[in-house]
């Protein structure tokens, strides 16, 4: 019987250069989506998946982030006198408890790769997924959760993938396909940040993956990569042809890359219009700014 998916490792060890000044002072990753941290979203696609153990691998100046994952009795004690009975399920909601959640530091910035390979002690010999909190999926089924039902079939690695223009190849991992088979792809090749023209296909891989430990202990051999870095792609790719091999997993869902200040506006707008509470307000508001717009040119 293959082993069920019970552990999640988030790299969340990156300063948020891009969203500067705002990360000054604050992770990112706890930057706000209308009203829940980027990386509550993670957590909870990934309990609806069965993850039972967090394991964050972070850096200096993230203690925001493990003060998130902490009880707050002050304010729980203040909504509980108010009566605030909804916002104090919601606020218990994000806690995690005591064996749930474990942090490792990534001293040296040396990439994806590098990072998965500093929680390889409290991985073990187990298989375990990877959840990049800059990647939000919206999802009738959470993508992960549909990742490890396809799993459940294949076993093996399995890294999660959408088609995406070829002129924006040069800018992902992309996948050289063996066989195609609908939703799930076999992978003969990955070749991460093709030179625009040289992809092997459209297919590009992003922030959701289920590994062997396999892959960790390539990641012992594997020296830095594209970018100076170790890159997870090639220690993933060095599985492509073993016994376990290597699946793409097209996704049902829309992604935004919340890692840009474009894509976390748009997924804010997004997800704000799916919002029954936030809806009407948002839709009226937007429509008013394009009439604006258009009566100005």
């Amino acid at each position: 019987m293959r082993n069920k998916v019970t552990k999640a490792i988030f790299p969340v060890a990156g300063l948020g250069t891009r969203f500067l000044p705002a990360t000054k002072s604050v992770p990112k990753e706890i930057m706000t989506l209308v009203d829940r941290p980027l990386v509550q979203y993670a957590i909870d696609e990934a309990r609806a998946a069965g993850i039972k153990e967090f394991i964050f691998v972070t850096s200096r100046g993230k203690s925001a982030l493990e003060d998130y994952f902490d009880e707050a009795p002050q304010l729980e004690q203040t909504l509980r006198k108010a009566g605030k009975t909804e916002l104090l399920e919601i606020l218990k909601s994000t806690n995690m408890d005591s064996g749930e959640i474990a942090y490792m530091r990534q001293h040296k910035a040396l990439g994806l790769g590098h990072a998965v390979w500093c929680a390889r002690r409290l991985v073990g010999n187990e298989p375990f997924a990877v959840m990049l909190p800059d990647d939000v999926i919206a999802a009738e089924k959470p993508c992960l959760q549909q990742m490890v039902e396809a799993y459940a079939e294949t076993g093996g690695n399995m890294v999660a993938a959408m088609e995406v223009p070829s002129d924006k190849t040069n800018a992902y991992g992309i996948l050289d396909i063996g066989e195609d088979m609908g939703a799930m792809v076999s992978v003969k090749g990955m070749v991460e940040k093709p030179k625009t023209g040289e992809a092997p296909s459209n297919l590009a891989v992003i922030g959701r993956y289920i590994l062997h430990p396999n892959v960790l202990r390539n990641l012992n051999r594997i020296k830095a990569g594209a970018g100076g870095e170790i890159q997870l792609t090639d220690a993933i790719a060095a599985e492509i042809g073993t016994e376990k091999g290597v699946y793409g997993y097209r996704f049902r869902g829309q992604r935004f890359d919340c890692g840009s200040k474009a894509g976390f506006l748009q997924a804010t707008v997004a997800f704000g219009l799916a919002r029954d509470d936030l809806r009407d307000d948002l839709e009226t508001y937007l429509h008013e700014l394009l009439a604006a717009r258009k009566a100005a040119e």
